[in-house]
Formats: C-alpha cells, sequence, structure tokens
C-alpha cells in the first residue's frame, strides 16, 4: 500500500526534453522512500546504481538484478572491445557477451567524440531500462524503475564537456604510458 501512496506523489519522467531541468532530485526521491516506503524499499533503493560490482550481488527485485547484470555486461564489452582494438588480451571471465552487447560497443567505440559516444550508450541504457518497465505502476518494481531512470536522466545531465574533454585526454594518456587504470 505504501508504494501507491509514494507513486502518486512522484512526477512523471516521461518526455523530459534535454533542456528541461527534472521534475524531482534524487535527493528528493530519495526522501520520499526514507518517509513512504517500507524497509524492503528502502533497502533495494540504496542499491540503485550506474556502476554495479564487477561480481553479482543479489537482490530482492528482478529489476535491479537484470539492469546490474546487463550495465555489468555491457561495461565488459566495451572493455573487450576496447581491448581488441589496441590488440590486448582482456579477460572476461565466465561472463557470456551477447552479439547485442558486443555491437553496442562496437558502435560506441567507433564514435569519435568522448560525449557523444556517452550519449549513445545512454541512449541504449534508457531503451533497455524502458524494456524493464513494470506494466504495474503501483508496484515495488515500479518504485526500483523510477530511481534507476532518474540516477540514468541526473547522470546524463551532469555532463561537462570540458571537463569530460580533459578527463578524456588524462585517461588517454595514461593508457599510452602504460599506467593501470581500471577498465571497468
Amino acid at each position: 500500500m505504501s508504494e501507491y501512496y509514494l507513486i502518486s506523489q512522484l512526477p512523471s519522467l516521461d518526455g523530459i526534453s534535454e533542456n528541461m531541468p527534472l521534475p524531482i532530485t534524487e535527493e528528493r526521491f530519495f526522501e520520499l522512500c526514507n518517509q513512504v516506503a517500507g524497509k524492503k524499499i528502502q533497502n533495494e533503493i540504496n542499491k540503485i546504481t550506474l556502476l554495479p560490482s564487477k561480481g553479482y550481488e543479489k537482490s530482492s527485485s528482478s529489476l535491479i538484478e537484470t539492469w546490474n547484470n546487463s550495465e555489468r555486461n555491457l561495461r565488459l564489452a566495451l572493455a573487450k572491445v576496447r581491448a581488441e582494438k589496441m590488440k590486448k588480451s582482456f579477460d572476461i571471465e565466465n561472463n557470456v557477451l551477447s552479439s547485442e552487447l558486443i555491437k553496442v560497443a562496437n558502435t560506441a567505440i567507433e564514435i569519435e567524440s568522448p560525449l557523444e559516444a556517452e550519449k549513445f550508450l545512454n541512449d541504449y541504457r534508457l531503451e533497455f531500462l524502458e524494456a524493464l518497465r513494470p506494466m504495474d505502476n503501483f508496484s515495488e518494481e515500479f518504485v526500483y524503475y523510477y530511481g534507476l531512470k532518474l540516477k540514468l536522466i541526473s547522470h546524463i545531465r551532469q555532463f561537462d564537456t570540458n571537463a569530460g574533454e580533459i578527463a578524456y585526454k588524462n585517461i588517454y594518456n595514461s593508457i599510452m604510458n602504460g599506467d593501470r587504470l581500471e577498465a571497468i
């Protein structure tokens, strides 16, 4: 029942243009969850991340588990394709990467502008997340979907072209100089 009360307070994230401000902040979303939702939802909301760990993490939410597995595999595919492009090896351990993920990674790697590549990847992520959207808009899973979508849109809006170019050049130079950086 708390999901209904929580979700009825949340503004829609559908159809928001890039120039429009977000109708809610992540902080306000988490605040509402802490005020209204039960402990289970609060615990799962705290597990929502755009950067899942390399290892499998259990969740009571199939949506969060599916998102984390997909994002983990996307990052592995990107690392694998980048390594192959540099004629280096990259061990994906026991993970199986779909041809779709390899294709997405190849397309992203071929985009000259890092900012445009990141926008391409985020469009892919939003499409994937939309495919996970629960049919019941007043369920726990919808709360997690909403939290992920809000987090992803907020992340996209934080891009700073100048800061990104500087970071890209630093990472590129460190790779070319043989420094070890985490791939994912």
